[in-house]
């Protein structure tokens, strides 16, 4: 499948590999996307034993690079270092930077889906998943680790592929997305579409909304106390500029410029419909009862969008898991901040 020329895919400083799916790929939704790709990362070699795979799983709006988006934790004498692991990570589908997504050609009409693109799920995206192990050979997966919607994704995949995994860490994620984060999502959806370019069929529709939905993201990512230690103004004077107002702006700034609306706005809707009781029958505990992996529960405890009680939920219903905490000034963000903390949980999980 040709992609459009898209500065997500060309901000990456490592481009990825690309796998071609040349069949028919069906969506939980009955749609068909006609064909595939499915853009990934890996560093590092299989071992002749073939037990040191490490797959990530990325959160919303990264990339399949996490020496990009977690550079204190993956890459050369860091903690996933590729001289000891077989480390992959694959960009999620309907993103911008390389998998399938809004700004991909459909080849029934020649030309880029756009708003067309049809609505996805956190199941359709592990799906191309494991589309891709089998693709690259995997039969094990020593250890795999997903914060966030990545969270989300490892979630399904381990109760979709039991088997294949050994050990995992589910950070920061949930059975299903609550009430209150589907409002911010949602919230953020109403400032795309209060942009009058959203709709438009060129890959910039939307952006100056899309920024705006990223300035109401952020907040939910962080929270009152970082707020105030980071974003407090160092004088009594003023009336307007404000430190925290400015950085909102640039983090806007920094979104429109390595992303796509169309994508911001159905990744955000595949999370909205993350709940793994879709379709299936039984309780939460009969459903997660299938993990056979060892399986590590990461909370932190100022995250106001993932709040613990739903890091505890899934531990309580796991088999073989175990919860943990972890403190950070940085609330939901700081899974990508807190190297240290989660080096050291991860130290005593695996060792």
């Amino acid at each position: 499948m040709q992609k459009s020329t898209h500065s997500c895919l060309f901000l990456q400083t490592m481009l990825p590999k690309i796998l071609s799916y040349p069949h028919p790929f069906d969506l939980e939704s009955g749609t068909t996307l006609p064909t595939i790709e499915i853009a990934y990362h890996t560093f590092g070699k299989l071992n002749d034993k073939k037990d040191n795979v490490v797959w990530l799983c990325h959160a919303f709006s990264a990339n399949s690079n996490p020496e990009e988006w977690w550079p204190g934790m993956v890459g050369e004498g860091k903690y996933f270092d590729p001289q000891k692991y077989f480390i992959i990570c694959a960009n999620m589908l309907g993103s911008c930077y390389g998998s399938t997504g809004p700004l991909s050609i459909n080849p029934q009409t020649g030309e880029p889906y756009y708003g067309n693109f049809p609505v996805i799920t956190v199941r359709d995206m592990v799906k191309s998943l494991i589309i891709l192990r089998k693709h690259l050979g995997i039969e094990k997966i020593w250890f795999s680790l997903g914060f966030s919607m990545g969270g989300q994704q490892l979630l399904e995949w381990l109760i979709a592929e039991p088997e294949v995994f050994d050990n995992a860490l589910l950070g920061a994620t949930n059975i299903r997305h609550s009430p209150w984060g589907i409002a911010f999502n949602e919230s953020q959806r109403m400032a795309i579409e209060a942009d009058q370019t959203f709709g438009q069929k060129n890959e910039n529709a939307g952006a100056i909304g899309m920024g705006v939905a990223r300035s109401i993201g952020l907040i939910s990512y962080r929270n009152y106390e970082t707020y105030n230690t980071k974003q407090q103004d160092d004088t009594n004077e003023l009336l307007s500029h404000f430190k925290a107002g400015s950085y909102q702006r640039h983090q806007a700034e920094k979104l429109i410029k390595r992303f796509n609306a169309y994508s911001y706005y159905r990744l955000s809707q595949a999370m909205d419909n993350h709940n793994i009781l879709r379709g299936r029958i039984g309780t939460p505990k009969d459903i997660l009862s299938k993990i056979k992996a060892k399986i590590l529960v990461l909370g932190i405890d100022s995250d106001n969008l993932f709040p613990l009680p739903e890091q505890k939920l899934l531990a309580e219903n796991i088999p073989n898991s175990h919860f943990t905490t972890i403190h950070s000034l940085y609330g939901h963000d700081g899974f990508l901040l807190e190297y240290e903390k989660i080096s050291t949980l991860l130290d005593d999980f695996l060792d």
